[in-house]
């Protein structure tokens, strides 16, 4: 048996290597093929050293060859990672802040402020100094969530320059428009109006040393997403998803979105919520009421890390609406469920960290009447 140079490059043409958008053929991941009767070497070029895609790579070679070529293929697959060197950050960086995490939906109604509030608090209590930018300019909670609905941010001069001091609850730094608008007004912004408001916040505030930055963008895949790329290198961005089959497909666009070439976001991974129900009479029963780890199973899909489940618990709701986040009672499912997403959490940023290079702020155009997107 001789195998056809051709026909494995064809059979390589239906295989996408996670975060490249394009076949591996046509994205330039495949630098050489080399075949030798039934013996076949495939040099694949990877711009991540993330070990599981470098391996879920190799294993899709060596299944797509032997279903579309040859079952006797004899392959072999040469690896190598070519990572470009760190550039330097051309957005505008807030110093003092190392690393800035967007946590997203596609989908609204998923928790997904909820669970941006509750990882801000366990990060906390893990020591580390944390900030909470909330994007969702159409509909702040955490004033609500943090129990700081009256609050006003105050005007401080640092270095001779005027300075918004964000509000604190339990030891959280806090901007959000609700601070700026009454409970009953609603926001009729177009989308300048919204990234001016936005800059503000990110910009004119004295936000002082933070380890961590979590942003709470709106649903969707929008105009303040783009903004917030555009002003901000953001570290990487977190997906937040119910089980159930419409928000997954959300969930999926919201990924694809920080995947794509000219964005470039590193996705740290998906939390699933409202995973199950466990009543309180029946401590060991789960019940999946909107479908059974689909997130889990999408971020394996998506080649992305699976973070972590938080099941349906009515403290969680009761403490959102009273303003202290769930993860703050002590030996309590909540504290031990947030404390594992937390760690996982920061462990991918460590990892994203120590094998990427910084993320570049995106600048936006337009062209036409249509946006255009480009790296800096």
């Amino acid at each position: 048996m001789k195998l056809d140079r051709k026909e494995i490059l064809k059979a390589l043409e239906t295989i996408t290597i996670a975060g490249e958008g394009k076949n591996m053929v046509e994205s330039g991941a495949v630098a050489n093929v080399i075949t030798f009767g039934d013996e076949v070497v495939v040099d694949l070029v990877l711009h991540t050293p993330a070990m599981h895609i470098k391996k879920r790579a190799e294993d899709d070679i060596r299944k797509t060859i032997h279903e579309l070529v040859s079952p006797e293929a004899k392959i072999k697959v040469n690896i190598k990672v070519e990572t470009p060197e760190k550039n330097e950050i051309k957005g505008r960086a807030i110093p003092g802040i190392k690393n800035i995490i967007a946590v997203a939906s596609g989908k609204g109604g998923v928790g997904k402020s909820t669970v941006t509030a509750n990882l801000a608090v366990t990060l906390a209590k893990m020591g580390f100094a944390v900030g909470i930018l909330d994007a969702d300019i159409y509909g702040p909670s955490m004033p609500i969530m943090f129990d700081v609905e009256n609050e006003k941010p105050i005007s401080i001069t640092v270095d001779g320059k005027s300075k918004m001091k964000p509000v604190e609850s339990y030891e959280i730094k806090i901007l959000s428009i609700g601070f700026f608008t009454a409970p009953s007004q609603a926001v009729i912004w177009r989308g300048p109006m919204a990234a001016k408001a936005l800059n503000q916040m990110i910009f004119d505030a004295d936000w002082g040393e933070l380890d961590f930055m979590l942003i709470d963008l709106p649903p969707g895949t929008g105009d303040i997403h783009l903004s917030i790329m555009q002003s901000l290198p953001i570290t990487g961005a977190v997906v937040v998803s119910t089980p159930q089959a419409v928000a997954l497909a959300d969930a999926k666009k919201g990924v694809a979105m920080f995947m794509q070439d000219n964005i470039n976001v590193p996705v740290l991974g998906i939390i699933e919520n409202m995973a199950y129900f466990t009543p309180e009479e029946l401590p060991d029963n789960k019940y999946y009421i909107f479908g059974q780890e689909g997130a889990k199973n999408l971020a394996e899909d998506l080649d992305v890390p699976f973070l972590g489940e938080v099941p349906i618990v009515q403290s969680i709701r009761e403490a959102g609406d009273y303003g202290r986040p769930a993860a703050l009672q002590t030996a309590s499912l909540i504290e031990t469920v947030f404390e594992e997403i937390t760690r996982n959490v920061v462990q991918e940023v460590v990892n994203r960290n120590d094998s990427l290079p910084v993320t570049e702020a995106i600048k936006i155009t337009t062209m036409a009447g249509c946006s255009a997107v480009k790296k800096n």
